[in-house]
């Protein structure tokens, strides 16, 4: 007879409730309904949550807890690289929680009590800071608001969107935002991968759920040995890895953007996607 581990329960109960909120909405998603998919008592449920607000607070945690340890890396790191590691980092994180994003949509009201709150507040204020940049004027603080919400509201209003091309998109809406390109040699971020930084927390689960390439100029390095790959040389790369050609392809058959806007989304040249696009020239 195997023993439970003592955080299975836990575990199982925030993964159904997270389901039955996404699929019901958190206010129509009483406690009795989670015990009884899991086959539990309400008061088992309660043991672990002494209420359904500890439920939310505890599935936003890991988003609120990856976002803050990404500001502390950018903040910690060159001055120079700090807009990129944030907006690349912010991406990717919130790719990777599009499940409780989607949840909160439905419920957006539920996280203005509490310490959630105020802490998504702050998170908020960092990276705008961070964003529009030292000595920055209105112009630039306003701008970097946008660029903020331009990292985050198409998760939950392109749900069906595939994490690699709604990223592309994503972080081509906000270099045209700031009429800034982004890091030429792909060093804005850990490893060259469009990944932040921000210790093992934010850092995996970026890795983990965006699974998109890079866009601020270079290409994506795979999730293994990135840094070995070194600074690439100078002008755009030749050759495409697999995830950037099923991007481009995808991007291409949905018909919504040109092989220009392609080409500088997955930071390549116009010979090199058209080859890639070809099936008679791919590799």
């Amino acid at each position: 007879m195997t023993v439970e581990a003592p955080d299975d329960t836990r575990t199982r109960i925030l993964r159904v409730a997270l389901d039955l909120f996404a699929e019901h909405g958190y206010q129509r998603t009483p406690l009795r309904q989670i015990a009884e998919r899991l086959r539990l008592t309400k008061a088992a449920i309660l043991y672990h949550f002494p209420s359904k607000e500890h439920l939310l607070t505890a599935l936003i945690e890991p988003l609120v807890s990856d976002l803050e340890a990404l500001l502390d890396a950018a903040e910690a790191g060159p001055r120079e690289r700090a807009r990129w590691a944030v907006v690349e980092g912010w991406v990717g994180t919130m790719l990777a929680h599009r499940r409780p994003l989607g949840m909160l949509f439905h419920d957006i009201a539920l996280i203005t009590r509490g310490d959630t709150f105020h802490r998504l507040m702050r998170i908020a204020m960092r990276a705008n800071e961070l964003i529009a940049g030292p000595d920055a004027g209105r112009r630039e603080r306003v701008r970097a608001v946008q660029a903020v919400a331009m990292c985050s509201d198409p998760i939950v209003f392109f749900a069906d969107v595939p994490d690699a091309v709604l990223r592309a998109d994503m972080l081509d809406g906000v270099r045209r935002l700031l009429g800034d390109p982004g890091p030429a040699d792909g060093t804005g971020t850990s490893g060259g991968t469009g990944t932040p930084t921000a210790g093992d927390g934010a850092g995996t689960a970026a890795d983990g759920g965006a699974g998109a390439p890079a866009s601020g100029g270079g290409t994506a390095a795979p999730a293994s040995g990135g840094a070995a790959r070194g600074r690439r040389r100078p002008g755009r790369p030749r050759a495409m890895g697999p995830e950037q050609v099923e991007t481009a392809r995808r991007m291409h058959a949905e018909g919504s953007h040109s092989a220009g806007e392609i080409a500088a989304a997955l930071g390549v040249s116009r010979a090199t996607l058209y080859r890639h696009l070809d099936p008679a020239g791919a590799e």
